[in-house]
């Protein structure tokens, strides 16, 4: 659990030191505006294309893709229903809440611990695949639409040529399946332009936190967290049902299944709500809340599993 503890200590130090930096006003107050959107537009398409083009597509075709896509996908669904049955919420708060209760932060700190305690970097992969070319832009295919007003298949089919999220997933798995190596000249940039994609997204969620108090009284602290149980709980459960009594799998890939979808809520989340401008208190509350109980229910869920 070492390694579990060390990631995400990096990760708070870099949310810190965002919060330091907003804290002295360093950068102006625009400072956190132009990070998002540089990272949503430039830093993080240049992350997906480099990580997907590297990556086995042929991994999505595995028994554990099928675990996280049902985790993913149910879990999602109960905050859909407590939403419909209680929270009521507009539909791109609703939206983002149920990204935030399957969307797990696979980079940050699912690569280290795919490495440190599964022993097996692969292991994170198809999760990651999933996440960036399903997830992402299903997700930001309804933010689209339930912010802009509009929903028509001609919209819906239009959306890959105006996201730079989905362009570049869509184009590194084209690399990955065809097998061709783009030249250093090419690859080298975006490797440096995605290296800034998590630090900016991890500052600017860092900024988001200065000046605010989580959980305040008149903020959604319902919709948090039902979306933090949801993931936190509900996620690990249907991950170790789908893995264990559906599919049968053996123990370490049990154990693979209900530890990936332990991990907290990723930062992306915040940065599709903080792009769209809707629901960014509900997505930073409960990466918050995620991030803080994750290493307590990684700890249960490994005793459990082991």
């Amino acid at each position: 659990m070492g390694a579990v503890l060390t990631g995400f200590a990096i990760i708070a130090v870099v949310v810190a030191a965002g919060y330091v930096t907003s804290r002295l006003g360093i950068g102006g107050p625009d400072a956190r505006t132009a990070l998002n959107r540089i990272g949503f537009f430039v830093a993080s398409p240049a992350l997906l294309f480099t990580v997907l083009a590297r990556a086995d597509v042929g991994a999505l075709v595995q028994a554990p893709l099928a675990v996280a896509a049902a985790a993913a996908v149910v879990t999602a669904g109960v905050f859909v229903l407590v939403d419909r049955l209680w929270l009521r919420l507009p539909a791109p708060e609703a939206t983002i809440g149920a990204v935030g209760s399957g969307y797990v932060n696979a980079n940050n700190i699912g690569l280290p611990v795919a490495v440190y305690v599964l022993g097996d970097a692969t292991a994170v992969v198809p999760v990651i695949l999933l996440q960036l070319l399903v997830l992402a832009p299903v997700a930001l295919l309804v933010l689209d639409a339930t912010t802009s007003g509009r929903l028509s298949w001609r919209f819906v089919l239009a959306q890959p040529v105006r996201n730079p999220i989905i362009l570049g997933s869509f184009a590194g798995a084209v690399v990955s399946v065809t097998g061709w190596t783009p030249p250093v000249a090419v690859m080298a940039p975006l490797e440096i332009l995605g290296g800034a994609a998590i630090p900016m997204i991890l500052l600017a969620f860092g900024m988001s936190l200065h000046g605010t108090r989580p959980l305040r009284r008149g903020e959604p602290r319902a919709a948090v967290g039902v979306a933090s149980v949801a993931k936190l709980l509900v996620m690990p459960v249907v991950a170790f049902v789908v893995a264990r009594l559906v599919l049968g799998l053996d123990d370490a890939a049990v154990a693979s299944a209900v530890t990936l979808a332990a991990l907290p809520t990723a930062q992306n989340v915040y940065n599709y709500a903080a792009r769209f401008g809707r629901g960014e208190i509900l997505a930073r509350d409960t990466i918050l809340v995620t991030t803080i109980g994750s290493p307590v229910v990684l700890l249960v869920a490994a005793l459990l599993v082991a």
